[in-house]
């Protein structure tokens, strides 16, 4: 079951609602703890609070359902899964990290084949397993590793990174020749891939199996590259900002504008909430989009779309700004 995997903290949930005072609560999970939702609303009822909860899509810790919750009249956010990342948010929020229970070893250790060719090993993991990685760093160790963890942001735990946030990793890259994720699902692995431009291996304990991320990293670089060129070509170009309180780059998104212009395109804002290929299919007369939002959604999701839709990264290397060559010293992400 579900439950069994995380720790939800619920005598933690119940205390924080008992002490807050909270009438109205909105609980707002991504979607792999969905399933624990009711669980987790009968905790908070029997706080003595209406629990409401969020049916929405919940992509990070960039995206806190603050206009949800206003319009709901909830006085208190419970935000399940990630890290904090938005400090001063109009209605109070707890956030509760929900670190995995499953053991980490056996899949680590089917790791270290693979992690052969290189001895400086960089330890990387998500929130839920920072409490793992010590055990990590012991099996690496007494496989002849070198291992290396970074410390590089107030934000996150030493070694954890975000699909948005790599300085942890970035911090290290230098001094490693490759990477070990700890931790389910490819999404971060790859990111790492693609933001250190270094061998990465995962070690999903979920799945209890280890593998590289390497071809799919050069498949997405090689993808990244095709649709620069495709964007060149265009000529009516529309600028997506973000809607979701960690997305929100609207400087941003005017400073592109004005470079673009400046480069003789025709350039135009489009905020929306969520970014999807239904969405953009509206806007026919564009040909090309620039995303100041997530940078993920354009990597991980440009099969959907059928305009190609740039990084701001990648929208200066069309321009001219920044050379590929530099962007791959300096990682997509």
């Amino acid at each position: 079951m579900c439950e069994d995997l995380f720790d939800l903290e619920e005598k933690r949930l119940e205390e924080e609602i008992k002490k807050r005072g909270a009438r109205v609560v909105l609980l707002q999970l991504p979607d792999g703890l969905k399933p624990l939702a009711a669980r987790l609303a009968s905790v908070i009822e029997y706080a003595g609070a209406a629990a409401i909860i969020s049916g929405e899509p919940c992509y990070g810790a960039c995206d806190v359902a603050v206009a949800e919750a206003r319009d709901l009249n909830a006085d208190l956010i419970v935000h399940y899964g990630h890290t904090m990342m938005l400090k001063d948010l109009d209605i109070p929020t707890i956030y509760f990290e929900a670190h995995a229970k499953i053991p980490v070893e056996r899949s680590v250790r089917r790791a270290i084949d693979i992690l052969k060719p290189w001895r400086r090993i960089g330890l990387v993991t998500t929130v839920q397993h920072v409490e793992n990685l010590e055990a990590a760093r012991r099996i690496l160790s007494s496989a002849g590793k070198e291992v290396y963890v970074g410390k590089a942001s107030n934000m996150l735990h030493p070694g954890q990174i975000l699909g948005c946030d790599y300085t942890n990793a970035k911090a290290i890259s230098s001094s490693v020749d490759a990477f070990l994720f700890v931790g389910g699902g490819r999404f971060h692995p790859l990111g790492l891939a693609l933001a250190t431009l270094k061998p990465v291996v995962a070690a999903d304990p979920f799945i209890d199996k280890a593998y590289s991320l390497d071809a799919d990293a050069r498949k997405i670089l090689r993808r990244r590259w095709a649709e620069i060129e495709e964007a060149r070509e265009a000529k009516i170009y529309g600028v997506i900002i973000g809607l979701k309180p960690g997305q929100r780059r609207l400087s941003e998104a005017f400073k592109v504008k004005r470079k673009m212009e400046e480069a003789g395109k025709k350039v135009y804002l489009i905020s929306l909430r969520e970014i999807t290929g239904q969405m953009l299919r509206n806007f026919q007369e564009f040909e090309a989009y620039i995303n100041t939002a997530c940078p993920r959604i354009s990597i991980d999701e440009e099969t959907i779309f059928r305009q190609p839709i740039l990084t701001l990264k990648e929208a200066y290397v069309m321009l001219g700004e920044i050379s590929w060559e530099r962007l791959l010293k300096e990682g997509i992400i």
